[in-house]
């Protein structure tokens, strides 16, 4: 009998998305096929410990978005670069964890889907799934990330950054942006920390929130057209699935709207697009994809104006994995269901390990 694939999932973690990524986890644990994977579970707490957790009880309140949480029931462990069969570690060696063939990091925001635990996993030569430290890195900081899209012609709302509050002048922003505007944390996702604008106190109460949570804040002018998605699966050669829409139900596609409020938003898959205006869309965000570095998966964002312009948004590098999340729904639309979406997902991880292992690590002339 074949042995079974032993897939790390990783999830929880140090930042605003913690509860999100417990739900993500969740739905990618149960869609994978047991008789071909044996799934080991290691959630990050909000301190940034590692923990072993019971696959048959690591959430707690795991039907309510607002209130889930880890289960007590853990043991902390520790990855460390060394043998194969012993880079994941239990701290008080109870149990031994054995060898773990590839890791699906299934975490959002920062220290997590920012390239940290990327590195982490590349240093100690362990497969994972999705981008690199690179298109991590650069995925999640939107300032980066949009001044690449401009330096590959690809075209993106106007923008301002502010390193600290005292540079951030509302009368300048209005200048330049319009009104109304967006204001976020450069590094996070989930629509944490977001605000639209409309006047000077809503702007100082934006970017006082939005520090909160990054060093960095992004100020960006609002467009007004159809939030459009569009997902991207492969190594060297990405390919798109069709494009979805999201129809928010409150003014913008807030945390809540996502995540709290299950008739926040309305999801069309397909989006209703001419089909030249969806090709369109699936060479931009394969484009966004490889610009940026990216390999295995991503899910980018676009706006479409009522003059028929596409706009590129955002990339994320690890989308949103609950069954009702677009990236997985924009596939099973595109002839590809959940679980074999993550059997394709683990074949990209294993195939780029195995090209990276055959390069050489010391000076040979």
């Amino acid at each position: 009998m074949k042995r079974k694939i032993r897939v790390g999932v990783i999830f929880g973690g140090k930042s605003g998305e913690h509860e999100v990524s417990l739900q993500s986890a969740r739905s990618v644990i149960e869609a994978m096929d047991k008789d071909k994977y044996e799934p080991v579970l290691f959630a990050i707490d909000k301190k940034g410990k590692w923990h072993l957790s019971d696959s048959r009880r690591y959430l707690l309140d795991a039907g309510d978005p607002a209130a889930v949480r880890l289960s007590p029931d853990k043991k902390e462990m520790a990855l460390v670069p060394g043998e194969e069969k012993e880079r994941f570690l239990t701290l008080n060696k109870e149990r031994p964890i054995g060898r773990v063939d590839v890791v699906f990091p299934v975490l959002h925001g920062p220290f997590g889907e920012d390239g940290t635990v990327q590195g982490l996993l590349k240093l100690a030569e362990v497969p994972f799934v999705g981008p690199g430290v690179l298109g991590s890195a650069v995925g999640m900081d939107k300032d980066v990330m949009k001044r690449l899209f401009r330096e590959a012609g690809i075209p993106t709302p106007k923008f301002l950054v502010f390193r600290n509050r005292r540079e951030a002048d509302f009368k300048a922003v209005k200048r330049e942006l319009g009104l109304p505007f967006f204001v976020k944390p450069a590094n996070l996702g989930s629509s944490i920390g977001i605000s639209k604008v409309h006047d000077e106190p809503e702007f100082r109460r934006a970017i006082a929130d939005a520090f909160r949570y990054d060093r960095k804040v992004l100020v960006e002018e609002a467009i007004t057209g159809r939030e459009i998605e569009c997902a991207v699966l492969g190594n060297e050669r990405p390919r798109a699935s069709v494009p979805g829409e999201i129809i928010p139900r409150h003014e913008f596609y807030s945390y809540e709207a996502k995540y709290l409020d299950e008739n926040g938003a309305a999801l069309r898959i397909p989006a209703d697009l001419p089909r030249s205006v969806a090709k369109r869309v699936q060479k931009l965000a394969v484009q966004v994809f490889t610009v940026l570095g990216c390999e295995g998966m991503g899910r980018v964002d676009f706006f479409l104006t009522k003059r028929g312009a596409i706009l590129a948004n955002e990339i994320n590098t690890i989308p949103g994995f609950t069954k009702i999340s677009m990236y997985p729904k924009l596939w099973e639309a595109s002839g590809l269901p959940y679980p074999k979406l993550i059997d394709k997902l683990i074949e990209l991880a294993l195939e780029r390990f195995g090209k990276e292992k055959k390069l050489l690590t010391s000076y040979a002339p």
